[in-house]
């Protein structure tokens, strides 16, 4: 069985934050996300979401169903998917793809009254914006403008 077959997706809890603060990124992929250990405190209606490999904390993202989500969609029971990384050393090895075909599954358990997951992705971040639509994001069209330039808005519906 391949590491990628251990894959989880978890709520953040302490055990994590030494491993979370180790993680690094290159300075193409910093400008596009922020790191997990910016995230040591969260505001309320943000859920903090690490990606592991057996017990391994190799990415993270937040969800959000706060009043920020309505920057992206007029739907009451979407949410917001931000800051997802993974960490440099364990990138090339298909946990991304693989802990974002399981967000359904997650989002579906966790938060059971949402239907829709929007997200921003920058222009310029083509590796990102191949990930999201092979896991089923659309472009829904809306643009948005970031600190570094024009945003996509992407949308994918939830069963």
């Amino acid at each position: 069985m391949d590491k990628i077959d251990h894959i989880e997706l978890k709520h953040f809890t302490p055990e994590y934050i030494d491993k979370l603060h180790t993680f690094k990124l290159p300075e193409e992929q910093a400008k596009f996300t922020s790191l997990p250990s910016n995230y040591m405190e969260v505001a309320t209606g943000q859920f903090r979401v690490v990606i592991l490999c057996g017990n391994d904390p190799v990415g993270f993202f937040l969800l959000h169903n706060t009043n920020r989500v309505n920057d992206y969609t007029d739907n009451p029971k979407a949410m917001l998917l931000t800051s997802l990384s993974i960490n440099h050393n364990q990138q090339g090895k298909g946990y991304a793809k693989k802990a974002m075909s399981y967000l359904d599954k997650f989002v579906a358990t966790e938060f059971p009254t949402c239907n829709e997951i929007v997200l921003a992705v920058n222009h310029k971040n083509t590796p990102a914006q191949d990930l999201y639509v092979k896991v089923g994001f659309q472009d829904t069209g809306r643009r948005k403008i970031g600190a570094i330039g024009e945003q996509f808005i992407l949308s994918k519906r939830l069963k």
